[in-house]
């Protein structure tokens, strides 16, 4: 969970916004404060003094939608200890939960004001206004502002643009949504049902708002997606423009120095985008692109469009236009009917791809996705011992790829003063935690990093220059 920072400004009213789960909901809740600032609203940390509580949430996580009512209860009770002495609370739940559960949020939770899916947060003003007149109302008559609909505007074009104080307050990375949406459905997948069919931000639009970020200190960015290589955003002429045409013009953008995506669907790597990798010294050589499994016939029951094959050729294209390029994944294990020889397989796609680091999962349904109704479904000891084997693979792997950076020089973003006195910190082309010694002089640029050793989550390195002095 992360908690929206944003800069000060006169105003009477203070928002709280919590968010759960992915880096796009990050950026969703940094772009509500900024809808809610005409308003009257500054966000603030302090959960106590909040009039407004947005709770951002998301659907992936398993029981996701019971620990938003048992927040909602603690909610419910510092709400009645607000009005006790005096003041009040208004809260609103968003986000994929809130798209995919809306109605039942407000049968169980009255004390919710506003429930509204990740497509409505442009409409914030609007659903305040309405959410008002609604508690003047007696309470059995009171009733929550709902706003779960698709709309065909874009909710991009109505948003204010994104101060510069914001940008500042979040430091030298920032993310940037250019794809939402999904078309793949994927067996075990509620994004297509609650963010809805694949939708491109126009190229001028992202252009625009890179820009922005860059003029108030950013070095890096971030592209967001749910399959953000699917990104077709048209462009002046009407043309439909790829991610790999994108990356190019956003690497013209004078003070932008690093350019990442995520995440990735293997079926949209296509040519462009690699080619971008073998270009673009900007674009970091660290590719989220997830496989889930590594046999083919329960890929094929996944809806995944692809085999095990044709990811692995895929890993070999993209790593002869980038030889020095990492990889991280995501492996769900324990998907209905799930053989040992199937599990196997996902371990033999593992060695073979070698991953930087990976995200994985025990299978767990999710109400409305295809994979909720099947049979065959694997015994939650089965899943533990099947994930518990697979992630010591993974890890060992990671500890590999850290010790193969020992002896090298990397450039490394330094983002912020180190844990230990004289020390700072960022991040390595491929997004590892790099400490070193050095003064806070050194924060907001790319420095030369000899690494030195690893610890369990990170790198330790010195600066290349105290090298050449010694």
């Amino acid at each position: 969970m992360t908690d929206t920072e944003i800069m000060p400004q006169a105003a009477s009213k203070r928002v709280f916004i919590k968010t759960y789960g992915c880096q796009m909901n990050v950026y969703d809740s940094d772009r509500m404060a900024d809808a809610l600032a005409p308003q009257g609203y500054i966000p603030t940390q302090d959960i106590g003094e909040a009039d407004l509580v947005l709770l951002n949430t998301c659907h992936i996580r398993e029981k996701a939608s019971e620990k938003v009512f048992s927040e909602l209860g603690r909610l419910k009770e510092l709400q009645g200890e607000k009005r006790a002495s005096g003041g009040d609370m208004m809260i609103g739940v968003a986000g994929c939960v809130a798209q995919a559960e809306g109605e039942e949020i407000a049968r169980r939770a009255p004390v919710v004001d506003m429930v509204f899916g990740p497509q409505a947060y442009h409409r914030l003003p609007e659903m305040l206004e309405r959410a008002s007149a609604q508690r003047h109302l007696h309470p059995s008559l009171k009733k929550a502002v709902i706003d779960t609909d698709f709309p065909e505007e874009d909710k991009f074009a109505h948003l204010p643009a994104a101060k510069k104080e914001v940008t500042i307050k979040r430091g030298l990375t920032a993310f940037l949504t250019v794809q939402e949406g999904c078309d793949k459905f994927c067996s075990f997948c509620v994004v297509p049902y609650t963010r809805g069919a694949e939708v491109s931000r126009p190229v001028a639009q992202v252009l625009a708002e890179a820009r922005n970020l860059v003029e108030a200190g950013v070095k890096e960015l971030t592209l967001l997606g749910q399959n953000v290589n699917a990104y077709h955003g048209v462009d002046a002429a009407g043309r439909s423009v790829g991610l790999g045409e994108l990356a190019y013009l956003l690497a013209e953008i004078p003070g932008l120095e690093r350019l990442r995506y995520t995440t990735s669907h293997p079926r949209d790597m296509d040519d462009a985008l690699i080619e971008a990798h073998r270009d673009l010294p900007l674009l970091m050589p660290y590719l989220h692109l997830p496989v889930q499994s590594g046999s083919d016939r329960i890929l094929k029951a996944m809806n995944r469009k692809h085999t095990s094959a044709q990811y692995l050729r895929l890993i070999e294209r993209i790593k002869s236009a980038r030889p020095d390029m990492a990889l991280s994944g995501d492996f769900i294990v324990g998907f209905p009917g799930e053989t040992d020889q199937d599990f196997e397989d996902t371990l033999t796609i593992i060695r073979e791809t070698g991953y930087a680091s990976a995200y994985s999962f025990k299978y767990s349904t999710r109400p409305g996705t295809p994979g909720a109704s099947l049979g065959d479904q694997i015994a939650e000891e089965v899943k533990t011992e099947r994930l518990y084997r697979l992630q010591e693979l993974v890890n060992r792997q990671t500890t590999d790829f850290h010790a193969s950076c020992v002896g090298k020089t990397l450039p490394v973003l330094i983002e912020r003063v180190g844990r230990m006195p004289g020390q700072v910190g960022g991040r390595s082309p491929y997004l590892q935690a790099v400490h070193l010694d050095g003064s806070t002089d050194l924060i907001g640029a790319i420095h030369d990093v000899e690494i030195i050793g690893t610890s369990t989550n990170s790198l330790v390195g010195r600066l290349k220059q105290a090298v050449a002095a010694a």
